[in-house]
């Protein structure tokens, strides 16, 4: 579970834990000229060191954001990109890649990822 979206901390198959550090993000029809939200982060573990980029396509982003009656938001959407991160990592999924672009069906997981932390965070909080 993720706690601070700008950087977390994530397990790999390995064994090995990761640091990613939120880079940038922009549309990318300026950089690419791509119909997406690029997300960069920076990964690093004891003896590695990477960047990757999650690419949202705006298109299914707006129809996921409709589906679930949200607006579209630059947290929303670092949001989804972290949480897809961490599942690359947990998964060592698509990790040979810089450059991954998440179709509507993994929006929506990230999406619902999200949800899940964020119950998980307000149970945390009355626990207190």
């Amino acid at each position: 579970m993720i706690h601070t979206f700008r950087h977390f901390e994530a397990a790999d198959p390995f064994d090995r834990i990761w640091q990613a550090e939120f880079r940038w993000q922009q549309t990318a029809i300026s950089i690419r000229h791509a119909d997406t939200v690029d997300v960069k982060w920076r990964l690093t573990s004891a003896d590695q060191a990477m960047e990757k980029v999650v690419a949202l396509q705006h298109a299914d982003l707006l129809q996921v954001a409709r589906n679930l009656g949200r607006k579209v938001s630059d947290p929303w959407c670092m949001r989804l990109a972290a949480a897809h991160l961490w599942k690359m990592l947990g998964t060592w999924q698509d990790m040979d890649k810089t450059l991954v672009t998440l179709n509507a069906a993994e929006l929506t997981e990230a999406a619902q990822t999200i949800e899940e932390w964020e119950e998980a965070g307000r149970k945390d909080s009355q626990l207190v």
